[in-house]
């Protein structure tokens, strides 16, 4: 887990600025139709798994197993930032992106229980579509070319 986390340091960067921007706009009050898909959580993890997946194999040697693993890391913490951005928008009174019905797959408002139960199954079900992602990226890394050797100085 650790090597894990120490990989994915680049994409928990890029994770907390694609959250902060959701949040601004949804304080911003940007129609959550207008700018969802540029700042999009679930499409950032998974081009981020299947990125990481060909990468790992091709330049740190993964197995596809790690490589999974891997994957399924990155949709897991991303899965948890939905989900406590969710909670607080609740807690808090806010209407954000991350409670907004569409963002829920629900036509109206729902209730803090039923919200807090459909982000628990995106945690579960994002977290094993980007373990596929991971692997198929992991597969698509054999087209990546070798490492290069660094050049003596």
């Amino acid at each position: 887990m650790a090597e894990n986390l120490r990989l994915a340091r680049l994409y928990l960067v890029i994770l907390a600025i694609v959250a902060a921007l959701r949040w601004a706009m949804g304080f911003f009050g940007v129609p959550y139709e207008r700018a969802t898909d540029k700042v999009s959580i679930v499409i950032l993890t998974l081009f981020s798994s299947l990125f990481y997946g060909a990468f790992g194999r091709r330049w740190r040697g993964l197995g596809i197993l790690p490589a999974v693993g891997l994957a399924m890391t990155l949709g897991f913490i991303s899965q948890l930032v939905v989900l406590l951005s969710t909670v607080a928008s609740y807690v808090l009174g806010l209407h954000t992106y991350f409670n907004y019905p569409t963002a829920l797959n629900q036509p109206s408002p729902v209730p803090f229980g039923l919200a807090l139960g459909i982000r628990l199954g995106g945690l579960v079900a994002n977290t094993l579509t980007n373990g596929i992602a991971g692997a198929l990226g992991w597969a698509m890394g054999a087209l990546l070319p070798p490492a290069r050797e660094p050049s003596a100085p």
